[in-house]
This record gives C-alpha cells, structure tokens and sequence, in this order.
C-alpha cells in the first residue's frame, strides 16, 4: 500500500479550494487564457500528492540562471510583491531564479519550432507576479480576479503600449511530492527543476501550448514577463503574460 491518492480530473477553477485536503493532497491547477479580445481557450489538469513513495534524495543545487532581462522597470505594478523565496533542503528556490528559467525555456521551445525568442518585459513581468500574488493571498485560481479584471484590464491599469495580450497561469508546490497527470510522480527542491516542471505543464496542454508557440489563433507576441509567487507554505503561483507590441 503506497499511499496513493485517486486522481481527480476535473476541477472548478472558481471555488476555493477544501482546506481540509491539504493535509494529504496537492492539486496542481493549470490554465491557459488568450486575451486579446476573445478568450481562445482555459483548460485544467489535477496532479495530486502522493504519499509513502521515495523518489530519492539526490539532486544537484540549479546552475546560475541565465538573466532574462530588466529586474527594475520604469513602471511596476504597485501590488508587485518582489522577490519570494522556498528552503529547501538543497537549494533556497527563488522567484526571480524560477523567472529566469522559465523565460529561458520558453524562449528554447520556441526555437526548436522556428520561432524567435521573446524579448523579457519587466513590466509585463511585473503585472503576472502581482496576479500570482494575489491568487496566493486571495486564495483563488483564475484569469479573471475577485473585482472582475481580466489579464489585458490589469496590464492596461499599469500601462497600454500591448496591442494584443496573453496568459498562462499554473499553481503546483515546492519541495512536495505531487503525481501529475501523466502519472510521473516529481518533488521540485531546486529553482531550475520548478521552471522546467512549469514549463512542461503548459506544453502538455493544448491552449497554452498554442500561446507560447502562437499556434491556433494566437497572435504573434513580441514580449512576455514571467511573474512568480512562491508562499511559506511551498505554494508556487505561476504567470507567463504575452504582449503583442508591433
């Protein structure tokens, strides 16, 4: 007897989550959004916490990330909470490391299909990291916030030179074992490892796989941020905002 969980397949993205499972559940949300005057697409997957199943505890501290780009814009959001940060037993995972890897990955997917890399926005990254934050603290997971703004609403508060507007959005969790739906069982303790499992959430899902490889009916993006938040409590939200610039 491992310990393992059923795996729910199916989840609503716009009720709180039961309390009373955390203590022997982690579900990974994930959902994708187009904004740019129509919504493209939102789907979900459910991987959960399994218990009794060593996965090892090897595991090399993460490489220096590659920098993305400006960490100080001219213009912020005023509810960016900064950088955040998890201990685990090799490494102390940061937000802005996850952010670099994330933005680097992206950008090496992206090659591999012909297409150019993204130019990293700190504005942009900085509206997404308010999101996550405040998914974190507001104890939800949606595009669309409590007082009703949608990704381009909250980009357009802070500023207004994107045409066309995305996001990706993901929660998972840091130095926890979790099965994802594939039925891989993964335990995120390094900055690169959480960038690369983020990464590959989005991919293996349709509508965000067309965001990031401007499939479907996507525009062409010129920018994107990485916005992340991670909680005391190993919680990881997760935003990658597009921007359509030219």
């Amino acid at each position: 007897m491992d310990g393992r969980r059923s795996e729910t397949t199916a989840i609503d993205t716009d009720g709180p989550p039961d309390r009373g499972l955390l203590r022997g559940l982690v579900t990974v949300f994930l959902g994708a959004l187009i904004v740019c005057s129509l919504v493209l697409g939102i789907t979900l997957v459910a991987p959960q916490l399994v218990d009794g199943i060593e996965l090892g505890s090897s595991a090399e501290p993460s490489p220096e990330p590659p920098p993305a780009g400006e960490r100080n814009p001219a213009v912020t959001d005023p509810s960016d909470p900064g950088n955040s940060s998890y201990e685990t037993d090799v490494e102390t995972v940061t937000s802005s490391a996850v952010e670099d890897f994330v933005h680097a990955e992206i950008n090496e997917r992206r090659a591999e299909h012909g297409l150019e890399p993204l130019e990293w926005d700190g504005t942009v990254a900085s509206v997404a990291r308010a999101h996550s934050y405040e998914m974190a603290q507001e104890d939800y997971f949606a595009h669309t916030n409590p007082d009703g703004e949608q990704p381009y609403d909250r980009f357009r508060s802070v500023d207004d030179y994107c045409r066309g507007y995305g996001e990706n959005i993901a929660r998972t969790w840091v130095d926890r074992r979790v099965e994802r739906s594939s039925g891989d069982v993964v335990r995120y303790r390094t900055a690169d490892a959480l960038a690369t499992g983020l990464v590959n959430q989005w991919m293996n899902s349709t509508a965000h796989r067309e965001a990031i490889l401007e499939t479907g009916e996507t525009p062409h993006w010129d920018r994107a941020g990485v916005g992340v938040y991670i909680g005391p409590d190993g919680s990881v939200y997760a935003g990658q905002n597009f921007c359509h610039e030219r």
